[in-house]
């Protein structure tokens, strides 16, 4: 082998890996300043999150800090998508929050531990399913569900962040303790809390909607900081921050037993499922608004890198963020280095700057973690579910019942149990069209959408719109025998046009046989008409051709019910009873 092909062999995996060693050997100086202004912006809009989102995970400031810092270095090397943007996310901070109480038994040391340790396992399971290459499994969570559970999430979050906001002292327990508490202290409001709180929040509304994907919030932070610093809001009642640890964490892996692996796995798989989908279908959606290619399982090489960074670096688990994203793009972002120009500003302020938080008051952190969880909340989603498809409507608040009945965690593996349920009770109801003949033409289509085409006398036409399996041959065979019962005049010829299947198992095949014999006893013709070269060399070698006649790949339904018909032309007593129309050829 040349020493040329030896490097070329070399080098393209690696890039295909690593695919900002493709994009910077082209980098264009002209995108320089957007991918800076777009840094500076981001980097504004990732520290309040960060530190709100840490709040939600009862994890101190500087853990949503480190999570955005070390994820943001490394991200950016392995991500295909231009504008995603790694972060910290509530739905994912408020599941570790719910999640890890428990375990860590009061001590916010091995708590905050325990948060790490459930970052490295999340990078464990993304870089897993980049080796397996599964980036087919962040369909198996439909959007319905996705719509309830972030929806039951924005409730839920909701309930620990109103008493902050009005400066009540809230309560643990599920959503409906929480609930009951905030209602019944009403009368314990702080005003100037409430006063601070609501003034933060009207300010964010209406930045969202005369400065859109603008870093407002950094601003009310820094209005936040200015009034407590400037006053004495403790004598008011109003919670403010504390001390925030300037300079960075000790790197290194997190003290953990092998015992509490195996308790956080289902967090962690948890927090893999929801990092994987809201991650790959921020970049989809990027990737089609600007024209360039997404690969879903290198995403998932990007999720790896930036856990194992976030867990080595006392985080917790990170994933694509919408709102980050959205202002990375409206800032000008042209390629992946936004992200890192940001990481290095939030690194700026953990080396340096992480002192003048200390003074953020709790009711405008409270009032940045409502405004954000907003965008959660589904309310368009749900009243176009409730208005045209009312069994997903019942599908979504199912999920948001889980999370606010059993929780977030169990709320995810409802989630996902009730995604893999609905795909088996698609996949085991295939639609099963009944055909008849276009008015004038030699084609067919469902006579159930088109009450006009032509009703064929004495044939029923039937084509299957799946696959035939073992867990649907059943629903097949139920409904084409139901239609034979309910049909108006005796069927002499059943034609089942296998145009839409593109496989049948051992189970399909059976079903089939079986059906054939059980007409045949009948003096009920069955033919198989459109069938693809896969399906037809399989059935051949089950022996259906020996049974049915030769299953070829010229004959169409119109020349099947032309054969049939000129068959049956050749035994008067038979025309007479099916009185097939001529086909027109």
């Amino acid at each position: 082998m040349s020493a040329a092909l030896q490097t070329a062999t070399s080098v393209v995996p690696w890039r295909r890996w690593v695919p900002a060693l493709g994009w910077l050997r082209s980098y264009q100086p002209g995108w320089l300043r957007g991918d800076i202004v777009a840094g500076v912006t981001l980097a504004a809009y990732l520290l309040p999150a960060g530190i709100g989102d840490a709040s939600l995970a009862n994890l101190p400031p500087q853990a949503g800090i480190y999570a955005c810092l070390f994820s943001g270095l490394i991200f950016w090397l392995f991500c295909s998508s231009r504008h995603t943007t790694i972060t910290v996310t509530s739905a994912i901070s408020l599941l570790m929050g719910s999640s890890l109480g428990t375990l860590a038994g009061g001590d916010p040391s091995r708590f905050g531990a325990l948060a790490a340790g459930t970052a490295l396992l999340v990078a464990a399971f993304a870089f897993i399913a980049w080796m397996l290459k599964a980036g087919v499994i962040v369909k198996f969570i439909s959007e319905t569900v996705l719509i309830g559970f972030k929806s039951g999430v924005a409730l839920y979050l909701a309930s620990t962040q109103l008493p902050k906001l009005f400066g009540i002292h809230g309560s643990h327990g599920n959503f409906w303790e929480r609930s009951w508490t905030f209602i019944t202290h009403l009368g314990d409001t702080s005003l100037m809390s409430l006063a601070l709180g609501v003034g933060a929040l009207a300010i964010l509304i209406l930045g969202k909607k005369f400065l859109p994907n603008r870093p407002v919030a950094i601003f009310v932070v820094a209005g936040g900081i200015a009034v407590a610093s400037l006053t004495d809001l403790g004598h008011h009642g109003v919670k403010v921050l504390g001390e925030v640890p300037q300079g960075l964490p000790p790197i290194g892996l997190p003290a953990l037993h092998w015992s509490d692996i195996n308790e956080l796995l289902p967090l962690a798989l948890a927090c893999f499922l929801l990092g994987a989908v809201e991650t790959v279908a921020i970049g989809r959606s990027f990737a089609q608004k600007h024209g360039y290619r997404l690969d879903s399982n290198q995403e998932f090489l990007g999720l790896a890198g930036a856990n194992l960074a976030a867990g080595l670096g006392q985080g917790f688990p990170v994933s694509g963020g919408m709102s980050q994203s959205l202002v990375n793009e409206s800032g000008g972002a042209r390629t992946p280095l936004s992200g890192l120009i940001a990481a290095g500003i939030v690194l700026l302020v953990a080396l340096f700057l992480s002192g003048l938080l200390r003074n953020l008051p709790q009711p405008v952190l409270a009032a940045i973690v409502l405004f954000a969880v907003t965008g959660l909340l589904k309310i368009s989603a749900l009243r176009r579910l409730w208005k045209f498809h009312r069994s997903e409507f019942v599908i979504a608040m199912a999920a948001v019942a889980g999370v606010l009945g059993s929780g977030l965690l169990r709320g995810v593996m409802l989630g996902v149990l009730i995604s893999i349920l609905m795909l088996l009770r698609r996949a085991s109801r295939p639609n099963i069209a009944f055909l008849g003949r276009i008015p004038g033409t030699r084609r067919f289509s469902d006579i159930d959408r088109h009450p006009d085409n032509e009703r064929i006398p004495g044939a029923l036409i039937v084509r299957v719109e799946s696959s035939l399996l073992y867990f649907n041959v059943e629903h097949v065979r139920d409904t084409v025998a139901e239609k034979l019962q309910s049909a108006p005049e005796p069927v002499k010829l059943v034609l089942l046009d296998l145009s839409n299947v593109p496989h049948v198992d051992l189970a399909g095949a059976e079903m089939l046989r079986d059906v054939q014999q059980e007409l045949a006893a009948k003096g009920i013709d069955f033919r198989i008409v459109e069938a693809r070269s896969s399906v037809r060399d399989f059935l051949r070698i089950e022996g259906l051709e020996e049974k049915m006649g030769h299953i070829g790949r010229f004959k169409s339904v119109a020349d099947a019910l032309h054969e049939f018909q000129s068959e049956q032309s050749r035994s008067p007593s038979k025309t007479d009873a099916i009185g097939f129309p001529t086909v027109a050829g």
